[in-house]
């Protein structure tokens, strides 16, 4: 019996051991880098049209975090993200050819905005990979970057890699990784099909459903829809303050969701910040300003096809 109770103990030694030399190998080592391959991608001639639309997805989807206070894209700290995973800034991405934007051609801007790699080989792990987002849409956002719009004029501005956590780490070695760069066309939804343009915006190009499901951990990259809770909320950010703060559950739901709500009252509140019967939506969340009165009847039109869950997050918010 002791020969065993000896055995069990060398063997739990060595279980901890390796455990505590993974986990130095992990809190020590820097984030891994991947291979940068840069795809085909077309010529072709930046207009008027194209640089608009991309300024308007671009303020609907990356103004909220690229845009700093001197009123450039810039970059800046980003306190929505949670003090689990660590600390983050976002991007110059100016048309600066050091420090911004202008030192990516447009193939390799293409890719980050696809896998988020960048041309270095580092991973951005907290912006969205636009994996689904329409080839249509990547290409004015990159005619955009390359507009002389006074937000992109160059800025020397660097500002400072992620700073993980361990668990930060840990997760950028096992959960958090690049996407695939697409090997098929994606076209925009056709003209007319409300509720597919619906899901185009909530899953490939505003990436709704990323932060109103329960958890950035348990996204399904792949195929949104199959993401646990998908859209039921209750994903916790920080507020300005820091302190935190869940998504709202954006089902159908009558309890717990939005299944109490009428399409007005649902444009108006995304479109202006203002809910009906209740305060303001609080930041992270700002008002889609730039989305048209088309669009957000879409995001509701496709609401109403999702599953309800009944998830309250109010509890959440009220746990001590």
């Amino acid at each position: 019996m002791k020969k065993v109770l000896k055995i069990a103990g060398y063997t739990l030694g060595a279980v901890v051991l390796l455990l505590a030399i993974g986990a130095g190998y992990v809190n020590f080592s820097p984030l891994p880098k991947y291979e940068v391959v840069v795809p085909d991608y077309p010529q072709f001639k930046p207009d008027s049209t194209m640089i608009a639309e991309g300024k308007r997805t671009f303020t609907l989807v990356c103004n909220n975090c690229h845009m700093a206070e001197s009123g450039k894209l810039e970059g800046k700290f980003l306190p929505e993200i949670p003090e689990f995973f660590g600390k983050a800034w976002s991007a110059n991405i100016t048309s600066h050819p050091v420090y911004g934007s202008g030192r990516y051609s447009n193939a390799e801007l293409a890719n980050l905005l696809r896998t988020g790699i960048q041309k270095d080989g580092d991973f951005v792990p907290f912006m969205p990979q636009f994996k689904h987002m329409s080839d249509e849409d990547i290409r004015n956002i990159i005619a955009y970057l390359r507009s002389d719009a006074p937000e992109l004029a160059p800025s020397d501005v660097a500002q400072p890699a992620v700073q993980p956590s361990f668990i930060g780490k840990l997760l950028c070695r096992t959960i958090m990784k690049p996407a695939p760069y697409p090997t098929s066309p994606i076209s925009v939804p056709p003209a007319g099909d409300a509720v597919a343009l619906g899901k185009y915006l909530v899953t490939a190009k505003l990436d709704c459903y990323g932060c109103h499901s329960p958890s950035f951990m348990e996204i399904d990259g792949d195929f949104p829809e199959k993401t646990p809770g998908y859209l039921s909320g209750g994903n916790e950010l920080q507020d300005m303050e820091g302190q935190p703060i869940f998504s709202r559950n954006l089902t159908p739901d009558k309890e717990t969701g939005l299944g109490n709500w009428t399409e007005e009252q649902f444009v108006k509140a995304v479109k202006t910040g203002i809910r009906p019967n209740g305060p303001a939506l609080r930041f992270p969340m700002t008002p889609f300003t730039a989305l048209t009165d088309e669009e957000a009847k879409a995001i509701w039109a496709y609401l109403q096809t999702v599953p309800a869950i009944n998830h309250d997050v109010n509890k959440l918010e009220k746990k001590p």
